[in-house]
């Protein structure tokens, strides 16, 4: 199982219309596939960037080729529309996290 992790860095003034976004557009329609799951949305407390608020959104996927198809038929599209609308008023970057067991 991995974590795959999408930090955005948004404009303090569109961080509301941003946030709805993720929760009413983005999200629905990354996991209607179900090839991503459970999604979390955090804000980052430790704000680098007084005109920037940061958020993480992640998700949980099986596998990355499981992600790597996902990115080829939805993934794709959705950065396109994030990049459409709101241009260079957000930024992200993604990590992919590995699950590891806690026993020993």
């Amino acid at each position: 199982m991995i974590i795959y992790n999408i930090t955005f860095h948004i404009e303090e003034q569109i961080v509301n219309e941003y946030l709805n976004f993720l929760k009413k557009e983005y999200i629905p329609a990354a996991t209607k596939s179900r090839a991503l799951e459970h999604p979390r949305l955090c804000k980052i407390l430790a704000q680098t960037n007084d005109a920037c608020l940061s958020y993480s959104l992640q998700f949980q996927v099986e596998n990355a080729d499981v992600l790597d198809n996902w990115h080829q038929h939805t993934g794709n599209e959705l950065q396109a529309e994030i990049i459409q609308r709101f241009a260079d008023k957000v930024l992200g970057f993604t990590t992919l996290l590995e699950v590891l067991p806690l026993e020993a």
